[in-house]
């Protein structure tokens, strides 16, 4: 779940933590040229050479970014959102229906096969998994504003390549005489008319759902599954593993979003240009981790979902 371990992972080697000190290097050496002699020397390790601790780089932000305390506060936000957006603007209070994300759905099911019940649970439990994330990894207890306006910029940045995707998408359904509509983001229960016809609120409301709990299910449970099958029960190579992983939840997220058209032929366009995004997403989770993925995919949503929607 966490970026590095996957597809990245740094090697540690040489490195203890003290009680409350700093990681110190236990195998410190440096070759040099050889001397006037002709030998090789090494220099033994010094009183000052230390690696970088916990805290030097929670002063990075390309690493701080991915830790599990700054995604948690970065996301926090939007699981609150989508909760009472979804109480005010996806409930029908007198039919007794609530429309949910699929992938929220999904997870609810799985909850409630092992007894646990509740419309809030996948929220909570995405918020568990992140805590206990934290506290297994024992960072400091501190996230910084900077590293937070980071990967809001980040997010933005991430969802433009997928604006253009889409704008390429679009313009070859209009020439095949297919509907545009082409957001990442799949609801349970949506009326007859698709994620249009209902109220940019609960637009919005969607978009930030999708981007929550299809992250969750295809990233940051999906590809780490799939790494762990191929790598660990089929012993192949780790780089096979990770395009696997993202290659398979890919087209998984593709066909999640049933491609097809109304006539129920599989829409071929649509079905590309999903599976393109899940890869994209797919990297852009392993390279920059899960906050920064969930931002990119609601910003997409909301940008397809609601401005740009508004426009046309």
């Amino acid at each position: 779940m966490e970026r590095g371990p996957l597809c990245f992972g740094a090697s540690r080697t040489g490195e203890r933590s003290g009680r409350g000190g700093p990681l110190r290097s236990t195998t410190v050496a440096r070759a040099h040229a050889k001397d006037q002699g002709g030998s090789n020397r090494r220099e033994e390790p010094r009183q000052g050479d230390r690696a970088p601790s916990t805290y030097d780089k929670l002063d990075s932000y390309w690493w701080a970014s991915t830790r599990p305390l700054p995604v948690l506060v970065f996301l926090l936000p939007l699981v609150l959102l989508y909760e009472l957006g979804s109480a005010v603007y996806l409930t029908n209070p007198e039919a007794g229906t609530r429309k949910t994300i699929e992938a929220q759905k999904l997870f609810g099911d799985f909850f409630q096969a092992l007894g646990v019940v509740g419309l809030f649970v996948p929220g909570v439990a995405l918020v568990t998994v992140l805590l206990v994330w934290h506290v297994m990894t024992r960072d400091p207890w501190r996230v910084r504003s900077a590293t937070l306006l980071g990967m809001l910029a980040e997010s933005i940045a991430w969802a433009l390549p997928l604006l253009v995707l889409s704008a390429l998408y679009s313009r070859m359904s209009a020439m095949a005489g297919i509907g545009p509509e082409v957001a990442l983001a799949s609801a349970q229960g949506a009326v007859h008319g698709g994620l249009m016809a209902e109220s940019w609120q609960a637009r919005l409301t969607i978009s930030i759902g999708a981007g929550l709990y299809e992250e969750m299910l295809f990233r940051l449970v999906g590809i780490a599954l799939v790494h762990m099958v191929v790598r660990d029960l089929l012993g192949a190579k780790n780089w096979i593993a990770c395009t696997v992983a993202v290659l398979g939840t890919a087209v998984a997220f593709a066909l999640y979003h049933d491609p097809r058209l109304a006539s129920g032929a599989p829409d071929i366009h649509r079905l590309v240009f999903i599976t393109i995004a899940g890869a994209y997403l797919g990297n852009v989770y392993v390279l920059r981790g899960f906050g920064v993925v969930v931002g990119a995919h609601a910003i997409y949503d909301a940008m397809v979902l609601v401005f740009l929607a508004a426009r046309s």
